[in-house]
């Protein structure tokens, strides 16, 4: 997931800048989205932003698998793909905070979504169609998109996934602007989130809103 050939500005190299809330302390900050929204490239400067340490869940799984995933998907299957992640992301969640970029199906696993809920703040980090697909043209290495067309994938999986990205706590338009406005907005949006809302997310089955689908 993470696009290492893509340089911090020298703005996000300055340093540390704590933003958040306290009573959003002892959290990680999670960003979930369909892939070619901009969750590793913005996750890391947030990180920066934030400081705080960043981790990528897909960089993650394929540690613990010794393989790639297009490898894992080839060669289990995405049943065995998404027991992996399910595993991985529990065990990032339940270390110290961080900000952690998921897989784009992630999210969608009731367990997993539970489990961010509990230990997490969600960051839904929505893009259009059109900024997907010209992300996604960057890399071939997409399992879902290896076969047939990328632009009917990426439209099937907005009008399947959208709906339970909207449980997210904040949302936030990821667009053709620079990664760092994006990165302020999530900072906003988190500032957003009033101490008592932020206590409810300690149960799973709950969750704060700052902005709406």
């Amino acid at each position: 997931m993470a696009d290492r050939s893509d340089p911090l500005p020298p703005a996000a190299q300055s340093g540390p800048q704590p933003a958040l809330p306290a009573a959003l302390a002892g959290r990680s900050i999670v960003l979930v989205g369909l892939m070619g929204a901009g969750k590793s490239s913005v996750g890391r400067r947030l990180a920066l932003r934030l400081g705080l340490p960043f981790t990528d869940a897909d960089d993650e799984i394929e540690a613990e698998a010794g393989r790639s995933i297009p490898e894992i998907f080839a060669l289990d299957g995405e049943a065995v793909f998404r027991t992996g992640e399910r595993r991985v992301i529990a065990r990032l969640l339940d270390g110290a905070p961080r900000v952690l970029a998921t897989g784009g199906g992630a999210f969608i696993d009731p367990e997993t979504r539970a489990h961010i809920r509990a230990r997490g703040v969600s960051v839904w980090l929505r893009a259009d169609l059109d900024v997907l697909v010209r992300r996604c043209q960057r890399r071939r290495n997409r399992p879902l998109l290896k076969d047939g067309d990328p632009r009917a994938t990426l439209e099937r999986l907005m009008d399947e996934r959208h709906p339970v990205y909207g449980e997210a706590d904040c949302v936030v338009e990821s667009g053709n602007g620079p990664h760092e406005a994006v990165v302020e907005a999530i900072v906003c949006a988190l500032r957003g989130i009033r101490p008592a809302a932020a206590a409810d997310l300690a149960a799973a089955s709950g969750g704060a809103r700052t902005a709406g689908p």
